[in-house]
């Protein structure tokens, strides 16, 4: 394993998780108040950056395991 794309595959993916999660709470706040949100919440078109990010550092993970 290349243990400088683990790392890097790692990070993208703490990254994405917690912005996303931030993003998320930012969107059902706006969205609601501060009741439950909708299920459309994960579809919201400013968490695709997010889910790109955390695709990313999976890819990483899976050619750092390959390498």
């Amino acid at each position: 394993m290349d243990w400088t794309l683990g790392f890097a595959a790692i990070a993208l993916l703490v990254a994405g998780l917690v912005g996303q999660a931030f993003e998320m709470r930012r969107i059902r706040v706006a969205q609601s108040g501060d009741e439950m949100g909708s299920p459309s919440v994960f579809t919201h078109r400013s968490n695709f950056k997010w889910y790109a990010v955390i695709g990313a550092g999976i890819i990483i993970w899976y050619v750092a395991e390959r390498s």
